[in-house]
């Protein structure tokens, strides 16, 4: 039995209120933990009065409530004066793929009762599926919450042989229906739907917008370098090791949008703000960079990071961390948070998202040849996969592959002279001025197609 989950004193973080139908709050805590800024306030409910009641004892204990749906969030926010910022997951196509494919294995993929959704997903699916649209009766009742006008509106469709079978948003509609032995699916969200929610209310949150800027703190040490440095011929190959070394670290630093200062030795420091260190680390999973220095020089790193609520205390943390990852035996990244609490060992590769096996080997070999690396091209193809986008301005671009616009600039030539990306078109801002370039990956039109 889910119930409310109240933190405890201990734990840091943005608390957020999870507030949905009961099989849906481990899902959404799923989803949450791809989000380590939050932490979870769950307020399970069996019907929409006691969504309303959930909202009233946890509205100022957080600061951001997620509704599992838009008819709680409707219910809530019509009822009550909220004091925080309220989102809720849409109900779209992803949910609707769902519910179709349970129905057609039950054979009632024909005529169907709608409550809640649009005819819109309803088009565009079965656009998508190739097939043609089934007859489609949507409820229009005065109340758009009226749980019990919803299933008389499903039953008497059914009743009258009108309908195969009811899709609903509501879970206690779904239960009185199938009590009364009318078939339904109770449409649900996806857990990317979710995720795609939770983005957009920690962007709404105070505390995130302050640390967004926060400082971090990086402690870099090379592990085994004097080892490495003694397999070098001469003197001027260890000097060119240092300096790729050092030039591997820059440009780090620079997807990072940060300052890196060497600190002599094997050792090296760098700054960048909470925000952009946060989302290149995928939500603080992985460190990409360990991964370069074994493909390029054969050396593991050991990583320390630091978060504090000023410079020094950062850079104390990063220390801390540091010194922990190397008595840990080094090649690994550790991170130590303002109250000293310790997240990690991070992953020191980023994971490729499951659409780059999609893409063609010598594709791929292709790509890497032009500076298309397997990290910035995993990027563009999880952005793909969750969005079907694949036309970007240079700074949308620049915030998916997490580096600056300078520097995507200078990508997208490489690119465009291979002819793994090209200019589709321009668009004018509201601002007067040079209208900005579409720039398109080309190559992934033919993995939208599949």
């Amino acid at each position: 039995m889910f119930g409310t989950y109240r933190p405890s004193t201990e734990e840091k973080g943005i608390p957020i209120a999870l507030i949905g139908p009961e099989p849906m709050i481990p899902v959404m805590l799923q989803a949450m933990k791809s989000f380590p800024s939050f932490v979870p306030v769950t307020g399970a409910y069996a019907n929409l009065e006691e969504a309303v009641q959930r909202t009233r004892d946890l509205m100022d204990r957080v600061e951001v409530i997620l509704y599992s749906g838009p008819l709680p969030y409707q219910v809530c926010h019509d009822r009550l004066q909220l004091r925080v910022p309220a989102h809720f997951v849409p109900l779209n196509g992803s949910g609707l793929y769902r519910s179709l494919f349970r129905a057609e294995r039950m054979g009632r993929l024909g005529a169907m009762s709608v409550d809640t959704l649009t005819r819109q997903p309803f088009v565009k699916t079965f656009r998508e599926l190739g097939q043609s649209l089934p007859e489609l009766t949507f409820y229009a009742g005065r109340d758009p919450v009226d749980a019990e006008a919803m299933v008389r509106f499903h039953a008497e469709q059914y009743a009258q042989g009108d309908t195969a079978i009811a899709l609903t948003a509501l879970r206690s509609v779904s239960l009185k229906l199938s009590q009364l032995g009318v078939p339904n699916e109770w449409v649900l969200p996806t857990e990317q739907d979710i995720i795609v929610a939770l983005e957009r209310a920690l962007l709404s949150t105070e505390s995130r917008r302050s640390k967004e800027s926060q400082i971090v703190v990086g402690l870099i040490d090379v592990d085994g370098f004097r080892k490495a440095a003694d397999l070098r011929k001469s003197e001027h190959d260890v000097q060119r090791l240092k300096l790729d070394i050092h030039r591997m670290m820059l440009e780090y630093a620079e997807t990072l949008e940060g300052h890196l200062t060497p600190l002599g030795g094997d050792e090296f420091l760098f700054v960048t703000t909470r925000g952009t260190f946060e989302r290149h680390t995928g939500g603080y999973k992985y460190i990409p960079l360990a991964k370069m220095a074994q493909d390029t020089f054969t050396l593991s790193l050991s990583i320390g990071i630091g978060f504090g609520r000023s410079a020094h205390e950062a850079g104390s943390h990063a220390r801390m961390a540091l010194r922990r990852a190397k008595d840990a035996g080094g090649s690994i990244s550790f991170i130590v948070r303002e109250d000293e609490s310790v997240i990690g060992p991070l992953e020191m590769a980023e994971p490729l998202s499951a659409g780059l096996s999609l893409l063609d080997a010598a594709l791929i070999r292709k790509a890497e040849e032009a500076g298309l690396t397997q990290t910035y091209m995993s990027r563009v193809v999880a952005q793909l996969t969750r969005t079907g986008k694949t036309d970007y301005n240079v700074h949308e671009l620049a915030s998916v592959l997490g580096v600056t616009v300078r520097s995507t600039h200078r990508l997208l030539t490489q690119w465009m002279d291979v002819g793994l990306v090209k200019v589709a078109g321009e668009e004018r801002g509201r601002a007067k001025g040079r209208p900005k370039q579409i720039y398109r990956f080309s190559f992934l039109d033919d993995l939208l197609r599949r």
